[in-house]
């Protein structure tokens, strides 16, 4: 038998070029979304649904069924007497709470659209030989759309929108149309979105005093100014996601973490990540941890010799410390001295609707998408994070300033949010395949050096903290970290989401938390009991883990030098890498 003959390389370097290239200008109309994904999800449900009979008759009578409930509840709903919903929202559905949707013949939209809603989950869930993954991907497409028809989207079927136009004779559809056209001019030319412009790093924002001590081409180390005539011993490295600036733990002076640690008697140093650019295409997982954390402590212990270091990452930034901290107990380097997560997932087998965009199909899309520019371009990730709570932060924020003509204040959590950064090629496609497709952290694959690091080998005291409604790392998914690890830790939830639940200062209203310590020889509870056995406690975690904090920090010191001979202080913080965009 004849071998085939074998295709030049050139030949398939060109071709695969070609694809690339096609596809990064298909993602213009696919929102970054891969087609052959969606088309697979799509293909897998709707031919088990074609051969499931009885699920047929299932959603028929439920149809039905519905459909029985809605005329027996339309005359009482018209003339307006008193009478029990059909069905009632889920407690995190705010659409329909006003007064206003309980009258004719707004009730009867209301109540037509959530039976209409609820029986598209029936049909696109529970359907037998539907792979999960894809089951989720098309109730998830299937949510998005019936939210875009949602009668609160529309004049003609919002009563709230009905009653301001007539209030105000139209004013509030003019006020809309302007906002309308001065967001779509700021989108056009790449300005931040309105009253963004009150929160300036430097300035309202990111006003802790302190200074730049070195900078490397990835980032900026920041050393915070003493607010105390004495400090604890060992000093606070922050590391924030890349995926972030960092000051979203330096906000106001009201909830400024690190303002809070220094004026607690710490000495707090922060990484500043660096924007990347095309230029920067590939750098990799290892760059950010040798140029990133290695470097910071580096130089840390060059600031404050001898001294061991209590380590924070917040987000992406706790994944790369708890990578850190396992290939520094592998080195036997023991310069930690404690770690705090927050919000920090090491396992991402439950990474929740963010899993929705992850698998081999999109994540290749998504490589093809960076390939043209050599970065994720944040665009692209703010609008994957919207989707994931489209009610709360689209089509809620378009009825709002479009339909009412209201503009929500701008806060200064929502303008750092707006500042938003991108995302290397090589980092985010080996951040992607290595640990949310492979989860390689967790089972003990993933390598530095080319050899690998395990959690178990971490011997440093861990504070975990997780947040409630976080649509980024769900708390069952960050609590899955005390499997791995063989030490005394505590875990730590708290109310609010994954950004609002951290920033929660001593005094913020509403707030509460449970806390639980575990020791090595503790036996593990599952997330579940936890939370039904663990009592809720008032206030901010705050002063909680400072506590704890204070515990890993030794006695008090006079404050150390602002950098040292080897590497001065530098820049006033926030340094220049924070203000590039």
């Amino acid at each position: 038998m004849e071998k085939p003959p074998s295709v030049p390389m050139q030949d398939l370097e060109w071709s695969c070029a070609f694809d690339q290239m096609l596809h990064a200008q298909m993602s213009r109309a696919t929102l970054g979304l891969s087609p052959a994904s969606l088309a697979l999800a799509f293909y897998d449900w709707a031919t088990h649904f074609a051969i499931s009979p009885g699920k047929w008759v299932h959603l028929a009578h439920s149809g039905t069924s519905k459909w029985a409930k809605l005329t027996h509840y339309l005359p009482r709903a018209c003339v307006g007497s008193a009478c029990a919903p059909c069905v009632v929202p889920l407690e995190q559905d705010k659409r329909f709470r006003d007064e206003a949707w309980q009258r004719w013949p707004f009730n009867l939209y209301s109540q037509a659209f959530l039976l209409q809603q609820q029986w598209w989950l029936n049909a696109t869930t529970s359907i037998r030989g539907v792979s999960a993954h894809h089951e989720q991907m098309v109730s998830f497409m299937a949510r998005q759309l019936l939210d875009m028809m949602s009668p609160v989207n529309f004049l003609a079927t919002n009563p709230l929108a009905q009653e301001s136009t007539l209030r105000e004779s139209g004013q509030n559809l003019l006020r809309g149309w302007r906002n309308l056209q001065e967001d779509w001019e700021r989108i056009s030319t790449g300005r931040p979105p309105w009253g963004a412009e009150q929160f300036i790093p430097g300035e309202t924002v990111a006003t802790t005093p302190g200074k730049v001590v070195f900078r490397n081409h990835l980032m900026e180390l920041i050393q915070y100014s003493p607010r105390t005539p004495l400090v604890k011993a060992q000093p606070v490295l922050f590391i924030p996601a890349w995926i972030m600036k960092y000051y979203i733990l330096d906000l106001s002076p009201h909830n400024s973490l690190v303002r809070y640690l220094v004026e607690h008697g710490y000495t707090v140093f922060m990484i500043s990540w660096r924007n990347p650019g095309a230029d920067d295409h590939n750098l990799g997982m290892d760059d950010y941890l040798r140029l990133g954390v290695l470097d910071a402590l580096n130089i840390i212990g060059q600031v404050l010799p001898g001294c061991r270091v209590n380590a924070l990452g917040y987000c992406l930034g706790g994944t790369l410390l708890a990578i850190t901290a396992a290939y520094l107990a592998r080195e036997k380097n023991p310069v930690i001295q404690s770690i705090t997560l927050l919000a920090a997932q090491i396992d991402f087998t439950e990474a929740g609707e963010l899993m929705l965009f992850i698998d081999e199909s999109q994540i290749s899309y998504l490589e093809d998408i960076m390939w043209g520019h050599g970065y994720l371009d944040a665009k692209q990730m703010a609008g994957a994070f919207q989707l994931l709570r489209s009610n709360d932060l689209i089509w809620s924020q378009l009825v709002q300033e479009y339909l009412l003509g209201q503009r929500a204040s701008m806060t200064d959590l929502m303008a750092w949010n707006a500042d938003s950064t991108r995302m290397p090629y090589r980092m985010h496609s080996e951040y992607l395949r290595r640990l949310f497709l492979d989860n390689d952290l967790f089972e003990g694959r993933y390598q530095v050096d080319g050899r690998p690091v395990v959690l178990h080998d971490i011997r440093t005291p861990v504070f975990v903290v997780a947040t409630e409604i976080d649509h980024v790392a769900p708390w069952r998914s960050v609590y899955k970290i005390q499997l791995a690890l063989d030490v005394d830790s505590h875990f730590l939830l708290t109310s609010g989401g994954h950004n609002a639940g951290i920033i929660s200062e001593p005094g913020h209203p509403g707030r509460y938390f449970r806390l639980s310590a575990g020791g090595r020889k503790d036996r593990y509870t599952d997330p579940d009991t936890w939370l039904e056995t663990t009592r809720s406690q008032h206030g901010s975690w705050w002063p909680v883990w400072e506590k704890w904090l204070a515990h890993q920090s030794g006695e008090p010191v006079v404050p150390p030098a602002m950098g040292c001979a080897s590497y001065p202080a530098r820049e006033t913080a926030p340094g220049l890498y924070v203000m590039e965009r």
